[in-house]
């Protein structure tokens, strides 16, 4: 039986840790549905959900930094590669998980999904070892669509992200109450 889930993408502050609380409150206060969120960043230690799966136990993008010397964008590129040479390790992870629907917390470094093939690739061995049926919910600040400039920049990196991962994708404003 396929496992259906939203891998949620989005540049760094744009919600992307919020939207994945407030989805699981949703489906699983309104929905009565089983939810595993799941952290995908390596960076990112303080997430407002109870994490079913964090690939911190695996990669930890401060630990990467201060071993390797790289930076955070290098850290973060340095742990996703890392994760899918041991997508094995994920993949039992999530198996018992196959009757949940999945949320996937990814990294805000917009290169990771527009320019680098690690994410992708990630998530397609996800999608045939598990049966995954994967939607992308691109989040988009809601302050960047009032200039043209910043809009046409929004749009852009949804559309690459969108061609690059090869998912069936939904854009989604945040932070539109402020």
């Amino acid at each position: 039986m396929p496992i259906y889930g939203q891998v949620v993408l989005g540049p760094p502050g744009s919600g992307k840790s919020t939207y994945c609380a407030g989805m699981a409150a949703f489906l699983e206060g309104q929905l009565d549905r089983s939810v595993a969120v799941v952290n995908m960043d390596p960076g990112n230690d303080q997430t407002p959900y109870p994490a079913s799966v964090d690939v911190r136990e695996l990669l930890d993008a401060g630990r990467v930094m201060s071993e390797l010397s790289l930076g955070p964008n290098g850290a973060q590129v340095f742990c996703m590669e890392e994760l899918e040479s041991n997508v094995d390790w994920l993949v039992e992870q999530l198996r018992p998980f196959d009757a949940y629907y999945l949320l996937l917390d990814c990294p805000g470094q917009v290169e990771l999904h527009t320019h680098h093939e690690s994410l992708r690739n990630l998530l397609h061995g996800l999608t045939k070892q598990l049966d995954l049926r994967l939607t992308a919910v691109h989040l988009v600040d809601a302050v960047h669509v009032v200039q043209p400039a910043t809009f046409v920049a929004a749009t852009l990196t949804s559309l690459t992200a969108m061609l690059r991962l090869e998912l069936p994708h939904v854009n989604v404003l945040s932070k539109v109450d402020l």
